[in-house]
């Protein structure tokens, strides 16, 4: 049941992206949306068609696993591959996160081997 309520909420926030993009495009019907796809990514109507479904995939992702979960594993993924302890730490400060998120992921490079 968490899957299929996980997926329905990933395939939710693109649905939103697309909906408030043809209700802000000035157009009604087949324009609204052809307008609508075409703004939201490169490329014309095939970049926006990409851009709702990776939308889609980073919601499933948040849904599925957390955002803890996924920032930790980003972490982690980065000091995989050599990034400096410090440098991390700094992208840690500058991002929107709350209090206890950057504690906890400050926590996670200082405990990294």
């Amino acid at each position: 049941m968490e899957k299929l309520i996980s997926k329905l909420a990933a395939l939710g926030v693109p649905g939103l992206v697309l909906l408030f993009a043809v209700s802000t495009s000035g157009y009604v019907g087949a324009a609204a949306i052809v307008t609508a796809l075409s703004t939201l990514g490169p490329g014309g109507i095939i970049g926006g068609i990409a851009t709702l479904a990776l939308i889609g995939l980073i919601a499933h992702g948040l849904t599925e696993y957390g955002v803890d979960a996924l920032s930790s594993a980003l972490v982690k993924e980065l000091l995989k591959k050599g990034e400096s302890k410090q440098s991390i730490l700094e992208k840690i400060e500058k991002y929107p996160l709350s209090k206890s998120l950057k504690s906890r992921l400050r926590e996670e490079v200082h405990n990294y081997c």
